[in-house]
């Protein structure tokens, strides 16, 4: 659309509103001949007169009745979203698309998803869980949740949580039936369950500490899975002992439902 045409139609506005060029001038804050030269530039461009005009009266003419018909509504559209978005200048507005692992959700992420929803309620949060991470540039998210090792080099982070650690859980029906293990390396004997990285590969190897050494376990069982809380879910089932996600500050142990065993 013409530039110059877009900035002269709420002068046309005001003129067949007031049916007066004087009264239209004084609401805009300009001479009426100002007014006048607007209205005519318009009426050149369009090749069509808008106004019929005496020395004592404005009126509209049909053409021009059904030009403002047509472009009115669109400039109150126009208007209410300059306003809407003065109106939510300095709040958080829009959608939040978070990739996380799904381990995290009820640990880490319901504590923030309920600050995010006190602090900024015109704020939404889609939050996608997965085995394992992507790539959250490729695909559209504007934040991921990632463990230490896979957060990629060129990623800018900030850290959300104290330290994690795993600790080895199993249920009471298998620890009655299968003995509780005294060190680790009564683990080699246990039907431990298997986690697979579901994008490279490789079976994780457990990673334990006996007092303030490391201790790398590669275990064996009848189960691998792709996903932490599918190895939980098979533990407090009896089938075997499995890692189960610990935050040091704030997680939550359930011991009737899973004995800890490391």
């Amino acid at each position: 659309m013409d530039r110059d045409l877009l900035s002269h139609l709420p002068i046309i506005i005001r003129v067949a509103r007031h049916r007066s060029f004087a009264a239209a001038a004084a609401e805009l804050g300009m001479s009426p001949s100002a007014v006048s030269h607007a209205v005519r530039s318009v009426e050149d461009r369009l090749g069509t007169p808008l106004f019929a005009r005496t020395t004592r009266s404005v009126s509209v003419t049909e053409a021009g009745a059904r030009f403002i018909a047509g472009v009115e509504p669109a400039l109150a559209d126009m208007g209410k979203a300059v306003e809407g978005l003065t109106a939510e200048r300095g709040q958080v507005t829009g959608l939040l698309r978070i990739e996380a692992p799904r381990g995290v959700l009820d640990t880490l992420l319901i504590p923030i998803l309920t600050r995010l929803a006190r602090q900024h309620p015109r704020l939404t949060v889609e939050v996608r869980t997965v085995a394992f991470p992507g790539d959250i540039v490729a695909q559209g998210f504007d934040a991921g949740i990632r463990i230490r090792k896979f957060i990629q080099q060129d990623m800018v982070t900030t850290r959300l949580t104290g330290s994690l650690k795993l600790i080895l859980v199993a249920s009471p029906d298998y620890l009655d039936a299968r003995g509780t293990p005294k060190s680790i390396a009564d683990l080699h004997q246990h039907n431990c369950i298997g986690m697979r990285n579901i994008v490279s590969g490789p079976i994780f190897d457990w990673e334990l500490i006996d007092g303030k050494k490391r201790i790398t376990v590669k275990t064996s069982g009848t189960v691998l899975v792709t996903d932490i809380t599918e190895a939980l879910s098979l533990a407090l089932a009896g089938i075997q002992s499995a890692p189960k996600a610990h935050i040091t500050s704030g997680g939550r142990f359930h011991p009737e439902s899973c004995r800890l065993i490391w």
